[in-house]
C-alpha cells in the first residue's frame, strides 16, 4: 500500500454517516486498493475544512458546497435529504415567523455553512443568528440563552420529548413550497484526485451504503456508537430518513432539488451562483 493509495475519507459522528460507511470502517467490501482513512468532526468543521481544501473526500453541507464547488465534485451517492422534514426551529413558547425574520428573535444555528442556517434564511429572510456547536442548542434554548434555535441531527426527534414547541420544519415548509425534498448534505471528491481514483472512490462508496442497507441490523450495531442517546428503534428511524432510495443514488428529482436550492440561495444573495457537478 502506498501513500498515494490512502483516502482521507471525513463526515459526522452521527448515525446516518456512521451507518453508510460501516462497511468500509469494517473492511466488508471491495476498495479497489484504496485505503480509506475515517476522520470525524461535526459537519460546520468539515465546511470550514473543505472550503479550504484540506480534505479528499468529505461530507458537506449543499449551502457550504456552493463555496467549494471550483475544487470539489459531487459523488453521485451518499445524499442526505429531508423528503418533508428536515431541520427544525424549536422555542420554549411559540415565536412567530415574523418575529424571526425581523431579526427580533436571534436563533441558535448549528454553523453558517450549514444548509440549516440557509433554509432558515431562506424561510425568514433577515433573521439573525448565533453560531454555536450544535449538541449546544438545546441546551440555550432552555435555559433562555435564545428564544429559538435550529435542531439537526436527532434532535429533530426528540424535541418534544424535551419540551419545545415546533416554530417550523423546514424540510416541511421546503416541500410544500417547491415539491422537492430538501438537499441537506452530499458527500464530495476533490477534482485534483483525478478521474481514476475518484471513479474508484465513488464505486467503494456506493458499495458501502448498499452493503448497509442489504445488513441493516450489523449497520446499525456500528451506527449505534454515534446515536447520542437515542434508542435503537429511534435510531433505526433516523438512520431511515437520512440512508434510503435518495442516497443510493440523487435521481433527476434529487439533482433538480440540488440545483433549485443552489439558484434560491444565490437569488437571495446568500452564495454565489453554481451549477451542481457531479462525479461519474
Amino acid at each position: 500500500m502506498t501513500s498515494s493509495d490512502a483516502i482521507t475519507l471525513a463526515h459526522s459522528p452521527d448515525s446516518d454517516d456512521a451507518f453508510m460507511f460501516y462497511a468500509l470502517a469494517e473492511g466488508r467490501v471491495d476498495t479497489e486498493g484504496l485505503e480509506f482513512v475515517h476522520e470525524l468532526s461535526d459537519i460546520e468543521s468539515l465546511n470550514r475544512r473543505a472550503m479550504a481544501g484540506e480534505l479528499a473526500v468529505t461530507a458537506v453541507s449543499f449551502h457550504a458546497y456552493a463555496r467549494l464547488a471550483d475544487r470539489y465534485l459531487l459523488l453521485p451517492h451518499g445524499a442526505s435529504f429531508g423528503d418533508g422534514y428536515g431541520p427544525v426551529v424549536v422555542a420554549r413558547s411559540a415565536v412567530s415567523r415574523d418575529e424571526i425574520a425581523s431579526g427580533a428573535v436571534p436563533v441558535a444555528s448549528p454553523g453558517d455553512a450549514t444548509t440549516a442556517a440557509l433554509a432558515l434564511k431562506l424561510w425568514a429572510p433577515g433573521a439573525a443568528t448565533a453560531v454555536m456547536p450544535f449538541d449546544r442548542i438545546s441546551d440555550a434554548v432552555r435555559t433562555g440563552s435564545f428564544r429559538a434555535g435550529v435542531l439537526i441531527h436527532e434532535g429533530q426527534l426528540t424535541f418534544k420529548e424535551e419540551g419545545f414547541v415546533e416554530v417550523v420544519d423546514l424540510g416541511r415548509w421546503w416541500k410544500e413550497e417547491t415539491g422537492l425534498p430538501l438537499p441537506l448534505g452530499g458527500n464530495v471528491v476533490r477534482r485534483d484526485l483525478g478521474p481514476d481514483r475518484i471513479a474508484r472512490i465513488s464505486r467503494a462508496l456506493s458499495r458501502s451504503i448498499e452493503y448497509g442497507l442489504a445488513h441493516r441490523g450489523a449497520a446499525l450495531d456500528h451506527a449505534m456508537r454515534y446515536a447520542r442517546g437515542l434508542d435503537r428503534d429511534k435510531a433505526d428511524r433516523f438512520v431511515g430518513m437520512y440512508v434510503n432510495a435518495w442516497t443510493r443514488e440523487y435521481g433527476e428529482a434529487g439533482r433538480r432539488a440540488v440545483q433549485l436550492l443552489l439558484d434560491r440561495a444565490h437569488a437571495a444573495g446568500l452564495t454565489p451562483r453554481v451549477t451542481a457537478e457531479y462525479a461519474p
